[in-house]
């Protein structure tokens, strides 16, 4: 049995927790509960923290609609508290919001997309680095996921190395430390999450998409017309805690 340590980074929105859930239910879902055992910190509404994560397997991160743009205190902590299992060699991955906290964490910059928000199942393109990395073992050269985020990670911070990418983003994947890693895209959403998501923000959707001069009333449908199964998500969830653990 192994111990992981998922810090909940803030709350989906109340359309999309009726109906599948909230950010946690998703990885517990996704990957199972079978031969691993979570403990669950609410860390976006100030649970206190561990000292360290020693006695765990993994620390994992949630994503947020909350934004690494605009720092909180619990934010600074659980970066400390990811950064110091990483040092101890204790398995650390952040999605999204942890991926880019991750990147604030070891002197990296976190900025609004000036390319737009990433949302929907979109492909990502594994680097060289990528290819070897366990995380994507298994895998081929070009993978579907599920994404939504407005903020990026521009550059890799210094001694990181990138994983994968893609044309809105070239950091969707970074290699922190020997255990540790980032990925900028939703290995844990199914289609029905991904669904939820685009639905909840539709009308925002539409008028960014509108803003930026495509027809009225296209992209929310374009999105979720385009919306695939993602079992590599899964698998590199798999991944992550069989081969760093």
């Amino acid at each position: 049995m192994k111990n992981v340590l998922l810090l909940k980074a803030g709350e989906a929105a109340a359309s999309v927790r009726l109906s599948v859930g909230d950010y946690d239910r998703w990885f517990l879902q996704t990957l199972g509960l079978s031969g691993y055992r979570f403990d669950i910190l609410h860390a976006h509404q100030g649970a206190k923290l561990p000292g360290d994560a020693t006695g765990y397997d993994a620390v994992m991160m949630t994503g947020s609609p909350l934004s690494v743009t605009r720092l909180e205190p619990w934010m600074e902590r659980a970066a400390a508290l990811m950064v110091d299992a990483a040092e101890r060699n204790i398995p650390v991955l952040g999605v999204c919001f942890g991926h880019q906290l991750l990147a604030h964490a070891y002197g990296g910059c976190v900025v609004r997309n000036p390319l737009g928000r990433e949302i929907g199942t979109v492909q990502v393109e594994l680097t060289p680095s990528g290819q070897a990395d366990p995380l994507f073992q298994g895998m081929p050269s070009s993978v579907a996921v599920q994404a939504t985020h407005e903020d990026i990670v521009p550059e890799p911070p210094e001694g990181t190395v990138v994983l994968a990418g893609n044309a809105n983003t070239a950091v969707q994947a970074l290699a922190f430390r020997p255990c540790s890693r980032g990925v900028q895209f939703h290995p844990e959403v199914q289609p029905d999450a991904m669904r939820a998501l685009i639905q909840a923000r539709a009308e925002r959707l539409e008028a960014e998409a509108t803003a930026r001069g495509v027809p009225p009333g296209e992209r929310v449908p374009r999105l979720l017309a385009g919306i695939t199964p993602t079992p590599y998500g899964r698998q590199i969830l798999v991944n992550f805690l069989e081969y760093f653990t």
